[in-house]
């Protein structure tokens, strides 16, 4: 792969990608390991307990 498309999609030699094939074109994407996700969704309030977001999952869930 080109030196311009690699810094174009992030990747180093030896990153891993993938080839998607959408609408007669390749897309090639970057693959990701999960352990690059950690700090990616910031929270600035407290945290929040497991038995508010099973609360708040069981009343959106009614809501439907």
């Amino acid at each position: 792969m080109p030196k311009s498309v690699r810094q174009a999609l992030g990747v180093k030699t030896g990153d891993r990608v993938r080839y998607v094939i959408l609408d007669n074109e390749v897309r090639i994407l970057p693959v990701r390991p999960i352990g690059r996700l950690f700090g990616v969704l910031k929270h600035d309030g407290p945290p929040v307990r497991l038995e508010d977001m099973e609360r708040a999952i069981a009343e959106g869930a009614c809501e439907e």
